[in-house]
C-alpha cells in the first residue's frame, strides 16, 4: 500500500463520480518534461475531461490540462499535450482487453506524488445514465439530511 504520509494529492477528478460507476483502480507513472513537473508542483492541472486512450501499444492520458510554468517561457510545454502512462505489460494487455470488449473507459481519477514522481490513479469506468446520476444525487441528500440531523441531536446532548 501506499504510505499517505509521503504521497501528496495534485489534483482530484470529481466529475469522474458524477458520471461514471468506477470499478477497478489501476496507479500509473507519467512520462513528463521539466515544465510540466514545476507546474504540477504549483497544483497547476484539471483532469476535467481527461481519458486514457491506447495508441498502438502504449496509453496515453488525453484531455488532461497542466497549464504552462511561467519561467520556463519558450521552453516550456503544450498545456493539453498527450502524454505518456506507464504501467506493466499484463495490466496493459488486461485493460486492452477490457476496454474492447466489454465497454468500459479508462479515466483519471487523480493526480498525486509518491516519493517524488507523479502518479495518476486510473479508474476502469462505465459511463451514469440519467436516473443513475439522479438515484446518486437522493443519496447524497440523504447522506446529508442525516449527519445533520446527527449534528443537531449532539449539540442538543452537549448543552
Amino acid at each position: 500500500m501506499r504510505d499517505p504520509a509521503r504521497e501528496r494529492d495534485i489534483t482530484v477528478n470529481r466529475r469522474a463520480f458524477h458520471d461514471y460507476h468506477v470499478g477497478e483502480r489501476f496507479e500509473a507513472g507519467l512520462v513528463l518534461s521539466g515544465s510540466e513537473v514545476k507546474s504540477l508542483r504549483d497544483g497547476r492541472a484539471n483532469l476535467k475531461d481527461a481519458y486514457a486512450r491506447f495508441f498502438g501499444e502504449e496509453l496515453f492520458l488525453v484531455g488532461a490540462h497542466i497549464s504552462p510554468y511561467g519561467p520556463a517561457s519558450q521552453f516550456g510545454h503544450e498545456p493539453e499535450r498527450h502524454r505518456k502512462l506507464l504501467l506493466h505489460r499484463r495490466e496493459l494487455d488486461k485493460l486492452r482487453t477490457k476496454i474492447k470488449e466489454r465497454g468500459f473507459t479508462l479515466i483519471p481519477l487523480k493526480l498525486y506524488w509518491v516519493k517524488g514522481r507523479a502518479k495518476a490513479e486510473l479508474g476502469l469506468a462505465t459511463g451514469k445514465k440519467l436516473h443513475d446520476k439522479r438515484a446518486t444525487a437522493r443519496e447524497d441528500e440523504a447522506r446529508r439530511e442525516i449527519d445533520r440531523a446527527r449534528s443537531v441531536a449532539r449539540r442538543a446532548g452537549r448543552a
